[in-house]
């Protein structure tokens, strides 16, 4: 049975939560691209040795909203990283079936303690 794209959304996020690489691993197609304000359509080797420690910042991962349409899917989420900062971004997924097979992130802004803090590159 075909899951909807936010079950695997939600699934993603709760991997990260529990950090189980493994389970992530298994949501991603094999030719998964990553794109952020950092990092240019970087595959997915190089998404775990880039972006996958930064799990052991982040204490929440509060998922706030998704709108799906057809393979692809709209996620905007609020992150409670260790240090009290927190931040919103919104992402974009497009999916293979029950696969992710991109990701493009947008940056929101960050506050720490209700207090916006601007961002650095």
């Amino acid at each position: 049975m075909d899951r909807s794209k936010s079950e695997i959304v939600r699934s993603l996020f709760a991997a990260y939560k529990i950090r189980d690489r493994g389970a992530l691993e298994a949501l991603l197609a094999d030719d998964f691209t990553f794109t952020s304000p950092y990092d240019d359509r970087i595959d997915r080797a190089t998404y775990f040795e880039r972006c996958w420690p930064n799990s052991l910042t982040i204490r929440e991962n509060v998922t706030e909203r998704i709108f799906e349409q057809g393979d692809a899917a709209f996620v905007t989420y609020k992150c409670i990283a260790a240090d009290g900062k927190q931040f919103r971004n919104t992402e974009f997924f497009t999916f293979a079936g029950d696969k992710v097979r991109s990701v493009d992130v947008y940056f929101g802004a960050s506050y720490r303690d209700g207090v916006f803090v601007p961002q650095r590159a």
